[in-house]
């Protein structure tokens, strides 16, 4: 695998190499489609913006201007007119649960649900609508909205005497539970049941009976009992999620996905029903199955790729999980949690990585994240120097002296702009003042010369890439509390933004040979937007929507309303 520097000087090499086309007027000159009359942003670092791109056999041939499109022309070639919109390599989301969000588009949603009466009546109503022993999952709630009061099972299991509920805060770190799922996991049906390392059961604190949260590990006592979805339900749930992410622009994901999750992509893949290109993650635990699954299948193709293992230190800052080294401001009783055996996550870490595996690991935490760092530099140690590019998903509070060992290090930091503009909103009273002043670091982090790749953590977060790049170039905060931005001083320029979206992205899912950005060669997947985000106010890049989406030279969405094509 190229370096990252390697690549983005022989990508700059070969578009400059490309610059004057002259009219050759042989058929290998002659392109599939030209797209012209636009501003064409390469995702080449340094290399300037075109006019006009020519793709041939599902990359791209060309890019130049205008006058130069002319030579690319053909009898048969399809020409699009951009009339001065942007186009873009296609997004890359760095970080999705991406079918989990397949199966939550069909699913009860609680985000926006601003009251607890809210909150119960969407459940109860979605209940009505399922048939008696359905589970009822996905929810996406965020107790915020109502001021932080935890939910209770007390406020729907009137409304849910024969469908068990259990419905995740919008972070994945923690869920509500209803009678009726607590009975199936035999939750305190004979004894008080512990909370398990890692977890936390939240109880009454009059009756200590468990009220029906599960934070973290404790999750796992009702998701085991849980039916799995049959593969049909899985192969639809990735075609719904495929369809959303296509409308958004987005051409390739990264799945923190399961072994489940791989099988269906491969599925999908063999019967070429594979619309977007797939980076799939399984978890760390299962590294040797990952090593021995590389032995006998290879890594994958274009389309659809392994070999990462996803793993966690900590859980969020929402849950009052993520660890840190002081207590919470608003939970002074925790610092959070270390969600995983210390021995056996560094274990895990240090084969995973020996193994040649892409090890990809959540932390959140100030103290998850210095941990982490010391568990990295000790496995990059003890196995020698190669193209390993570790992962921090999330990095999203610092130490000061945790910034500039990203770049010392060689770390990828993981990040995802929305949840600033999300957790802005109450991010102090949590950690206080001080602390929160080292959230979401992204410009000490460009400045200190880590490489940064982004994405949505999709369902937990939007996956529309506009929402995130509006996210780092503004910081406005999603209550509108922000106008000018929430710690201003870490907001990103627009294009180091949007190379976090493309190639950055790309460097970190080990496809930055093939796809990230723009140059002779590459695959041709790109997006054309509504409109020339380079000239638009910063403020109006969030109004901006997809008019057209190409995997592979092909065109997988376009919006009904977009500007027409010229032909």
């Amino acid at each position: 695998m190229r370096s990252f520097g390697a690549l983005r000087t022989l990508a700059f090499l070969a578009l400059v190499s490309t610059a004057a086309f002259g009219c050759h007027g042989t058929e290998a000159d002659v392109a599939d489609t030209v797209y012209r009359g636009g501003t064409v942003w390469t995702g080449v670092a340094g290399a300037p913006r075109a006019q006009a791109v020519a793709v041939k056999d599902g990359r791209v041939m060309a890019l130049g201007s205008d006058a130069d499109a002319q030579s690319w022309i053909g009898a048969g070639t399809r020409i699009v007119e951009l009339h001065g919109r942007a186009l873009l390599p296609g997004f890359i989301d760095a970080h999705t649960h991406f079918i989990d969000g397949g199966f939550k588009l069909a699913e009860v949603s609680l985000r926006d649900a601003a009251t607890p009466g809210e909150f119960a009546r969407r459940i109860g109503d979605f209940a009505r609508r399922v048939p008696p022993g359905t589970w009822i999952v996905g929810g996406d709630w965020d107790h915020e909205l109502w001021g932080g009061e935890l939910p209770r099972r007390a406020w729907v299991d009137s409304l849910t005497p024969d469908n068990p509920v259990f419905v995740n805060r919008l972070d994945g770190h923690m869920a509500l539970a209803n009678s009726v799922a607590m009975r199936a996991a035999r939750i305190d049906e004979n004894q008080r049941t512990p909370s398990p390392e890692g977890g936390t059961i939240v109880r009454d604190p009059k009756t200590g009976d468990a009220a029906g949260v599960f934070k973290d590990d404790a999750m796992d006592l009702i998701y085991q009992v849980i039916p799995d979805p049959p593969d049909e339900e899985m192969d639809r749930a990735l075609q719904a999620a495929a369809r959303h992410a296509l409308e958004h622009g987005v051409t390739q994901i990264h799945d923190m996905g399961t072994w489940a999750g791989l099988a269906t992509y491969r599925r999908a893949e063999a019967r070429g029903e594979l619309p977007l290109r797939v980076y799939a993650v399984v978890p760390i635990a299962t590294w040797e199955r990952l090593r021995d699954y590389i032995a006998a299948n290879g890594r994958g193709d274009d389309r659809l790729w392994w070999g990462g293992l996803k793993g966690f230190v900590d859980g969020s800052l929402g849950s009052t999980t993520a660890w840190f080294y002081e207590p919470y401001t608003d939970e002074p009783s925790t610092s959070g949690l270390m969600v995983t055996d210390s021995a056996q996550l560094r274990e895990w870490i240090e084969e995973g990585d020996a193994a040649g595996l892409n090890v990809i690991v959540h932390a959140i935490g100030d103290h998850a994240n210095d941990w982490l760092l010391d568990v990295y530099r000790e496995a990059a140690e003890k196995n020698g120097p190669r193209d390993r590019r570790f992962r921090i998903e999330h990095a999203q509070h610092l130490t000061p002296s945790a910034i500039p060992r990203f770049a010392e290090q060689r770390v990828i930091a993981s990040m995802q702009p929305y949840h600033a503009a999300d957790d802005g909103r109450w991010a102090e009273k949590r950690i206080g003042p001080e602390r929160v002043k080292d959230a979401y670091a992204w410009r000490s982090l460009l400045d200190a010369g880590a490489t940064l790749a982004f994405g949505s953590d999709w369902t937990v977060a939007p996956l529309d890439p506009i929402l995130g790049i509006d996210a780092a170039v503004t910081r406005r905060t999603i209550d509108g509390g922000n106008p000018d931005g929430w710690m201003p001083e870490q907001r990103m320029p627009l294009e180091e933004t949007l190379l976090a979206y493309t190639h950055n992205a790309a460097v970190a899912g080990f496809s930055d040979d093939r796809a990230g950005s723009l140059a002779p060669g590459m695959l041709a997947d790109l997006v054309i937007l509504s409109q020339d985000i380079f000239q638009a106010d910063p403020k109006s890049i969030v109004d901006t929507r997809v008019d057209m989406t190409v995997v592979g030279g092909k065109t997988a969405y376009e919006r009904p309303d977009a500007a027409d094509e010229g032909e």
